[in-house]
Order: structure tokens, then sequence, then C-alpha cells
């Protein structure tokens, strides 16, 4: 399995309706909207580079208000940490 993280530029009026549209394409695991340099961060996950080339430029990239993309692939894993538990730190329930 590869994973690749996907840092995305999006229009700023767009950004929930974009991430959810990115969430629902089959291989993205999450989909977060952050503060910084991008405004969208996608997970994914895929059996080949193959599928990597058909998701990114074939959907993502094609998904209404994105305008850029920028993907770096995983090589290993270092963290056994729950990262839905991390991101959830003094969220309210």
């Amino acid at each position: 399995m590869i994973t690749a993280i996907v840092l995305i530029h999006a229009v700023a009026d767009s950004i929930p309706e974009t991430a959810q549209a990115i969430a629902d394409i089959e291989g993205v695991s999450e989909v977060y909207s952050c503060a910084g340099d991008v405004d969208l961060i996608a997970i994914v996950r895929v059996h080949d580079h193959e599928g990597l080339a058909d998701l990114i430029p074939g959907k993502i990239s094609r998904v209404e208000g994105v305008i850029d993309t920028d993907t770096h692939i995983a090589f290993r894993s270092y963290s056994t940490a729950d990262t839905e538990s991390a991101f959830a730190i003094g969220a309210e329930e």
C-alpha cells in the first residue's frame, strides 16, 4: 500500500465543499482543513504508483475549487499513535 500526503491550495470561499468532494473520492482516507501555507491536506492510500497517477491529477486536481496540489509520497510510518485522538485534543464532544 502506498501512502501519499497531498497538500492542496483551494479557493477560499469553497474550502468546505472542496474538502468534502475530495474526501468522497475513493482512495482518499482523510482530508484536513488547516492553517498555514496550504488550505487542505489529504491522506491518500492506493495499491500502486499508477493509482496515484490516476487519483491525484485525474480526480483530486479536477475537483471544483482546487487550485494546485503538491504530493509527498511516504516511505515509512514511524508512529503507532492514534491520529484521530491527536486531532481531537481539546475538542468538545
